[in-house]
């Protein structure tokens, strides 16, 4: 099963159970799913050079139209040749609209049907994001995948205030796709709806009846219970067109994403790795690793026994605390290595048990594996 388009094709390779192993074609590359992508804010991964997280080999990144509108402007982002060139990347990006930043600056942000005003977190200056000047600034950006503008609603609100929020989401929606020109690149939907079934289902029918090239379900871990957020996407991803790519927002730890693949979920984003490299929390095959811990202060392993980056290659968890612990930048280096090495490895894992009928299995034993390292 696939589907060809001017800017994105989608094929569906193999199903193991609901778990999905597809391929995305962008004018930068293929993309294998189920996928994680690695958050490079602006135009970078925290504490990586570019030719680092090329060494690691994702397919995909993802970047911010929000950041970026601000700084360093999308002028010039243009003059210089498009956020590919500026960071010397020549795989795939995803922008986010802007809108999810936006929303969470509620205090500093207007709403109304045209769009979003809203002052800049950097210098207070007055800026206005709707649809289409969205569209416009990640066309103008140069990336292989745009998201449509929307309205993140805050956790809590009442289901009269999230049926408005849905409809204005829906509305800009349409006006997204009109926007587009024919140097846009490929734009994904996004499905909102707060924990409420009835409103997810409306909103799957009416993005889904769009002429969107993937779908994305927005709205999840923002302040609902882990159960809450896993029934949202049990529910929802099902009703999501098989022909298309299955994107979940802003999720999460290994055991979410284990979760959600089984959910017929194909790509992923979260800083999670990337922040949790940064605070010293190390994500291995054995569970979490505080480094900062003194028990690791004359451990002399190698952080993962069964990792094969090249923190786990070079360096001793010994090592690994002295850095962290003398504030030394090469310990956040080494530390970011590591994570988004364990979610690439993770996902590149989960694609071959797709493929060979095995993904339960894989995920069962992952996931006992994590739990026998906690009892212990």
């Amino acid at each position: 099963m696939s589907v060809v388009g001017s800017r994105l094709t989608f094929r569906l390779l193999h199903a193991d159970g609901a778990a999905r192993r597809g391929e995305i074609v962008t004018p930068h590359g293929s993309i294998q799913t189920p996928v994680f992508m690695p958050v490079g804010t602006l135009a970078s991964v925290k504490t990586l050079t570019t030719e680092q997280l090329k060494q690691l080999a994702p397919e995909i990144i993802l970047c911010n139209t929000y950041h970026l509108m601000l700084r360093p402007g999308v002028d010039l982002l243009e003059r210089l040749g498009g956020v590919h060139r500026f960071m010397n990347w020549d795989r795939a990006i995803l922008s986010d609209s802007g809108g999810f930043q936006v929303f969470s600056l509620a205090s500093i942000r207007k709403v109304r049907e045209e769009g979003v005003e809203f002052r800049s977190h950097l210098d207070g200056s007055l800026h206005f994001l709707s649809p289409e000047t969205s569209i416009e600034i990640q066309t103008r950006m140069g990336v292989d995948i745009a998201m449509a503008l929307d309205e993140c609603p805050a956790f809590g609100l009442s289901y009269a205030d999230l049926e408005r929020s849905l409809d204005l989401t829906h509305r800009w929606a349409a006006r997204s796709l009109k926007a587009r020109d024919e140097s846009a690149p490929a734009l994904f939907g996004i499905v909102q709806g707060g924990i409420h079934q009835a409103l997810r289902k409306r909103s799957v029918e009416e993005i889904a009846g769009l002429d969107f090239d993937g779908l994305a379900i927005g709205g999840v871990s923002v302040g609902e219970t882990k159960e809450e957020m896993l029934d949202v996407v049990r529910f929802t991803a099902p009703l999501l067109p098989h022909e298309r790519p299955r994107y979940l927002m802003g999720m999460g730890t290994p055991e979410d994403l284990l979760d959600c693949v089984a959910a017929c979920i194909d790509m992923f984003d979260c800083v999670l790795p990337t922040r949790n490299a940064r605070n010293g929390s190390l994500f291995t095959s054995r569970g979490k690793i505080a480094i900062k811990n003194a028990q690791y202060a004359q451990d002399d392993r190698a952080l993962d026994p069964d990792c094969s980056c090249l923190t786990c290659r070079t360096v001793s968890r010994a090592y690994l605390r002295h850095l962290f612990v003398s504030e030394e930048i090469a310990g956040l280096v080494y530390n970011t290595i590591h994570n988004l090495s364990f979610y690439l490895d993770l996902m590149r894992s989960v694609r071959q048990s797709i493929a060979s009928n095995s993904f339960a299995a894989f995920r069962e034993a992952f996931l006992l594996q994590l739990t026998r390292e906690r009892e212990s």
